[in-house]
């Protein structure tokens, strides 16, 4: 496999949240204790980190999978779980995510970028976080949150200050060998370069000046054939990494086995990358000719020979004052820009899934429902009021759900009644009806007598 991988995919994992304590305290001496039972912890969460020592995505070609850790259950005596560890990636720095759909997510091109790929899972309440008034010995908890689980694309886009484009052969391993330290596989046939390189190239530096000079990065990018933009010989592959470089260096063969004319060769370069991406063709670009020692064309422009080093130190110092002019430009442009991070919406929505039966979508929602034993009434009751501040009767109301259709919550389905939306969140197992229907079937039952009163009726 090649040591290069711009590609890849990412499984992240968070961690599972820990489960609530059912417990009460039992010690001698003291009577009526009460709940004690202690929190579950949090579940870490998996970020993703943009780090300057990382060269490609080589580490998840074969290894997708990240997984942080879970939390620990709440235990009793009020003991809470501990929080699961967060688990940090790291990732070169240019990295893109995508999702499955190809949508992008995020952009980590600056060193010490960190985004969080998956959330870890809320840790369940402890009984003792139930303790009320009204409810002095709640025996139920909350289950832990399961941690998010996603799939994502990753593409690497170089950070190159200049890119070298030109077709197949025409010089640009060469060129970058001669001016860097980088040893491509320079060999005489198309196509020698299948993963792009990166050199540094230092201009201008003279002993005991060493803040004086410009330092700049060259990216060698696979030659480009004609079709590139369209994907063909892995244009698109070869040609995201010209996107960030700040000045393009457009090689034209010279030499007698040039492809074609040197003006043919211009323009059918520049027409693939503006139909790739046309604000490429306003990205500042030196264009010279290549193979100068073996020329058999009059150019009117810049001529180089790698192999001889002929004009190569004159086009370095041209790329150069590019590529200063360029960083000028942005550090002017960067000051006083203020980032604004916005929170991540999470709506919830209601989905009919089949004659009578709903979906709710929605984190807010399945926490809400997420208690360990739902036959216990103090757990139902609550579980009925977190919905209820949720609006998820008012939601099903207005998407068209009817009385006694399903719904399914998480794991959790009920019946959904107008009045009560909590009806049947034991699972369909109980019709719950309204109050006047209890009160009517009482009446039947004998439960008042007919020469009582009864309490007023209530809807």
């Amino acid at each position: 496999m090649s040591g290069f991988v711009d590609s890849a995919q990412l499984h992240a994992k968070a961690g599972n949240g820990g489960a609530g304590c059912v417990s009460f305290r039992r010690e001698a001496h003291v009577s009526k204790g009460g709940p004690d039972g202690g929190d579950g912890g949090r579940g870490g969460d998996v970020w993703l980190v943009a780090d300057h020592n990382m060269a490609s995505l080589l580490g998840f070609a074969e290894h997708p999978f990240r997984r942080a850790g879970d939390g620990a259950n709440g235990t009793s005596k009020r003991q809470h779980g501990s929080r699961g560890k967060d688990l940090e990636v790291a990732v070169p720095v240019g990295t893109t995510v995508h999702t499955l759909d190809g949508e992008m997510v995020i952009d980590l091109s600056e060193p010490g970028d960190r985004w969080r790929a998956a959330e870890g899972g809320e840790g369940g309440m402890g009984n003792a976080r139930f303790l009320s008034n009204k409810r002095r010995a709640p025996a139920f908890a909350e289950q832990g949150e399961f941690g998010e689980e996603l799939w994502f694309n990753l593409e690497l886009k170089l950070q190159a200050d200049v890119a070298l484009i030109g077709f197949p052969n025409v010089g640009k391993s060469t060129l970058i060998s001669t001016l860097s330290a980088a040893k491509p596989k320079v060999a005489d046939y198309p196509f020698t370069t299948l993963v792009p390189h990166l050199g540094v190239v230092r201009v201008g530096y003279r002993a005991g000046k060493p803040t004086e000079g410009t330092e700049f990065v060259m990216a060698d990018i696979p030659g480009l054939i004609e079709g590139a933009a369209d994907g063909k010989g892995l244009g698109h592959s070869f040609l995201r990494h010209v996107e960030r470089a700040r000045v393009l260096c457009v090689l034209l063969d010279l030499s007698p086995s040039r492809p074609r004319e040197p003006e043919e060769q211009l323009a059918t370069l520049l027409d693939e990358l503006g139909r790739y991406q046309p604000d490429l063709l306003e990205r500042p670009r030196v264009v010279v000719g290549s193979k100068g020692d073996v020329a058999d064309v009059d150019y009117d422009g810049l001529v180089i020979s790698a192999a001889t080093g002929g004009g190569v130190d004159h086009l370095a110092a041209r790329l150069a004052e590019r590529v200063v002019e360029v960083r000028t430009k942005e550090e002017v442009a960067d000051r006083g820009r203020i980032v604004v991070h916005r929170p991540v919406s999470q709506e919830i929505a209601a989905e009919r899934t089949g004659e009578g039966t709903w979906r709710i979508h929605g984190r807010r929602a399945e926490r809400a429902v997420r208690f360990q034993d739902l036959t216990d009434d103090g757990a139902l009751a609550e579980a009925v009021e977190r919905l209820r501040e949720l609006g998820i009767d008012r939601l099903l109301l207005r998407a068209g759900a009817r009385d006694g259709d399903v719904v399914e919550i998480g794991p959790v389905s009920f019946e959904w009644w107008r009045d009560e939306v909590g009806a049947g969140l034991d699972r369909g197992d109980h019709h719950r009806t309204t109050r006047r229907e209890r009160r009517a079937r009482r009446a039947r039952e004998g439960a008042w007598p007919e020469d009582e009163s009864r309490p007023d009726d209530e809807s």
